[in-house]
Parts: structure tokens; sequence; C-alpha cells
């Protein structure tokens, strides 16, 4: 029995993940796919290439309830049993990435493991949060401050206390973290990270008011 809820908790969870926010919202407002644009991306990040910061915040919000909402109902549900939590917190980045409205395509699965993390433990998730606006400031790029923070992760969860499935799902997350953004690793490596890569607000904006 506890193999086929967990076996639900995936499926489910992948199913809310695959919904593909950003892509519907560009959709709906432009009438523009949002893979045929910049990363390619549905994440929040692209999107604000084509609408603006407004919709990188709203993007990035509705994508971390994504992953925070499904994981607190499973929390309240199974009375706490953290191996259905992991089961729902794995479907749900899948999802997000491999959405199957998108025929398998999809974001980078940062905001909605940023949302697991707050649902599995409010201070770690903000921790995470912080760390990734902190290397934003100072990098500008993204992709790395994502990167950065998914590393800490682990080590967040474990000086918490969590559960110890809790910190194998992150360690999880970082692993498929780093996964996602292969090619922005292999770029900034050889430092040919372009320079649209990184978040200009003014420049996003101007960009958007001139389309």
């Amino acid at each position: 029995m506890q193999y086929l809820i967990c076996a639900s908790a995936l499926l489910i969870g992948y199913i809310i993940g695959s919904i593909p926010t950003g892509y519907w919202i560009v959709k709906h407002k432009t009438g523009i796919d949002i893979r045929e644009k910049g990363s390619s991306s549905t994440g929040a990040t692209n999107v604000s290439r084509v609408l603006g910061k407004k919709w990188f915040f709203i993007v990035m919000f509705l994508d971390m309830l994504k992953g925070f909402l499904p994981v607190l109902a499973v929390q309240l549900l199974a009375d706490g049993n953290v191996f259905y939590v992991v089961c729902m917190a794995i479907g749900l980045v899948l999802g997000h990435c491999f959405s199957c409205f998108l025929k398998f395509k999809g974001g980078k699965s940062v905001a909605t493991g940023w949302g697991v993390f707050f649902a599995m433990d409010w201070v770690s998730g903000l921790i995470v949060f912080l760390v990734w606006v902190m290397f934003v400031q100072t990098s500008g790029y993204v992709s790395k401050s994502s990167i950065f923070a998914f590393l800490v992760a682990p080590l967040v969860l474990w000086l918490r206390h969590a559960p110890m499935p809790f910190v194998l799902y992150a360690l999880f997350a970082m692993c498929f973290i780093i996964f996602t953004h292969r090619e922005n690793i292999q770029r900034l490596r050889g430092r040919a990270e372009r320079p649209e890569r990184r978040i200009d607000w003014k420049e996003i904006e101007k960009n958007n008011k001139e389309q």
C-alpha cells in the first residue's frame, strides 16, 4: 500500500509540476511561444525577457506556489510521512522540467524547488532563497546563483536537523539543478556565458518597451 501511495504522490506531483505557468502566461498575453525566445526555458527569467520585470516575479511566485502547496498538503494529509512528501517533491521538479503539456520540455525547476524547500522547512527555504538573491546581486547571473543556492541546500537542511529523507531530496535537487544548468556551467567555465544572460532590469524593461 505504501508503494502505491508513493507512486501516486510521484505521479500527482509530476502532473502539477508540469503546469507550464510561464508558457501559458506569455502565450495568453502575446501569442508568443516562450520556448522560441532567449534561453528557450519557460521559467521566470526567460519570461522577463518578453514581458518585463513584473512578470518575472509573478511567474517565479506562481512556480514557487506550485512546489509549496502540494508538498504542504501532503505533509498535512499524510500525517507527516516524509517518504510521501519526498515522492511528491521529486514529481514536482521533474514535471516542471519535463512538462507533459509541452512535449516534455519546460523550465529548470529552480522556483518550484524553492517552493518545496519552503514547505519542508521554511527557514531552510528562506536561507536558500537569500543565497540566491546574494549571488544575483553580486554576479548578475541567475544560472550561477541558482547553482550556488542549491549547492548549499543539503547542508542547510542537515544543519537544521531535517529528516534524512529531506536531506537526501536536497541532494537530488542539487544534482538535478546542476543537470538542468549543464549548458550554462559549460559556458561559465569557458567564460563564454553571454552578457545577455545577466539580469539587467533596465535593459530588460527597455527592450520590452521597444517590442
